[in-house]
């Protein structure tokens, strides 16, 4: 049986934010594997570089979710994919533990889990601002110096925003899992 991390028999580094779900597992997982491995940087740049591909590429994606395609075929496949790209052993481990759990499906869903905890693990906030009318360029300076008084230590501020016209006036702005 395939375990996502060689270290399997030590204990699970703890991720900076707690994610749920089957994709939460994975990416925790993949977090612990990679920080054993002192692979967090690589592991983060070969699962960006593989989603921007597989996003760009509608055959590989149909490929890759496809259920008919045999799960042992897929994981021998993206085993000498991942080598000929070298990926880190553990985007590696990752790739062949979703094929042979038939769940390659869910390839997107635990990069951008894995993405949200290596943000957390960076101190990068994520920080949502809906507005009724586009914000000026003093008041989006003025709203970021606000906004980073909620900040801690070395937590940097990652600021989104959009317009909805259906809330009239005003603002709403969530700061990571606050609002």
């Amino acid at each position: 049986s395939r375990t996502l991390s060689s270290a399997a028999g030590t204990a699970m580094v703890k991720p900076p934010v707690q994610l749920f779900g089957l994709e939460g597992r994975y990416a925790t997982a993949l977090y612990s594997a990679a920080t054993k491995l002192s692979q967090l940087e690589q592991v983060e740049k070969d699962l960006t570089a593989l989603q921007t591909t597989i996003r760009s590429d509608k055959k590989l994606r149909e490929q890759v979710t496809s259920p008919i395609i045999n799960k042992k075929v897929m994981a021998t496949a993206l085993k000498e994919a991942s080598e000929k790209l070298r990926f880190a052993p553990a985007t590696a481990n990752l790739l062949g533990l979703l094929a042979d759990n038939g769940r390659l499906k869910k390839l997107d869903n635990v990069i951008n889990a894995f993405k949200t905890i290596m943000a957390a693990h960076r101190g990068e906030v994520v920080c949502e601002v809906v507005t009724a009318k586009p914000l000026d360029s003093s008041q989006s300076k003025q709203l970021e110096g606000a906004l980073k008084a909620f900040l801690s230590g070395n937590q940097s501020l990652k600021i989104t925003s959009r317009v909805d016209p259906s809330i009239i006036g005003g603002l709403i702005v969530s700061i990571g899992d606050k609002y």
